[in-house]
């Protein structure tokens, strides 16, 4: 059931350039579970409610996709050169990765263990804060399935709290997201 927020969501999302021209191109990208996801699209929101220009402050957009027949760095590396590739036109930092394969790199990079996860969704799951936990791709009826599992609400209230739940979950890096953010929206609220 589709309602208003997720409507309005959908709506202030397209209005951004590179956000819909990254929906638009995922289908052709041949991958699995694809969702574009996080902060390009609850900044993208948040640029809408402040009057701010619709790409202020995004430093990148995010894709995740699962593929779990192969799981090696060239496979992903494949499908980093094909993205590269169809949206080459865009003047946007894009990066793609497979969640599938995420644990094998993670603790190297962050010093915390990461279990392996088995879909997308679980991925944003584990994101550190809740606002950014919300991911959306289209279908093959030209529509969007909004993936969103704490709801839309603290996206358009601009309330940003942490997810303790999150397996790698690190107060230090939850504090250098959102003083990010806080730089560039300083209207945010952040939880502790």
């Amino acid at each position: 059931m589709t309602t208003d927020l997720d409507k309005s969501f959908r709506e202030i999302l397209l209005g951004n350039p590179v956000n819909r021209a990254i929906l638009e191109r995922l289908p052709g990208l041949g991958v699995s579970d694809a969702w574009l996801v996080s902060g390009c699209l609850f900044q993208t929101v948040w640029n809408h409610l402040t009057g701010r220009t619709i790409d202020h402050g995004i430093k990148d957009y995010d894709v995740f996709y699962f593929d779990a027949t192969d799981v090696s760095y060239d496979a992903e590396d494949v499908v980093i050169k094909r993205c590269e590739i169809v949206f080459s036109d865009l003047d946007a930092e894009i990066e793609i990765r497979n969640q599938a394969r995420v644990h094998l790199w993670y603790e190297d990079r962050f010093e915390l263990p990461y279990p392996p996860l088995r879909s997308s969704r679980e991925g944003i799951d584990r994101f550190l804060e809740q606002t950014s936990m919300i991911g959306l791709r289209p279908t093959p009826d030209g529509a969007f399935d909004i993936y969103a599992p704490n709801g839309l609400a603290r996206v358009f209230d601009m309330v940003v709290t942490p997810n303790r739940g999150a397996p790698h979950f690190s107060a230090e890096r939850y504090r250098e997201k959102v003083d990010r953010w806080r730089a560039c929206w300083p209207e945010i609220t952040v939880r502790i």
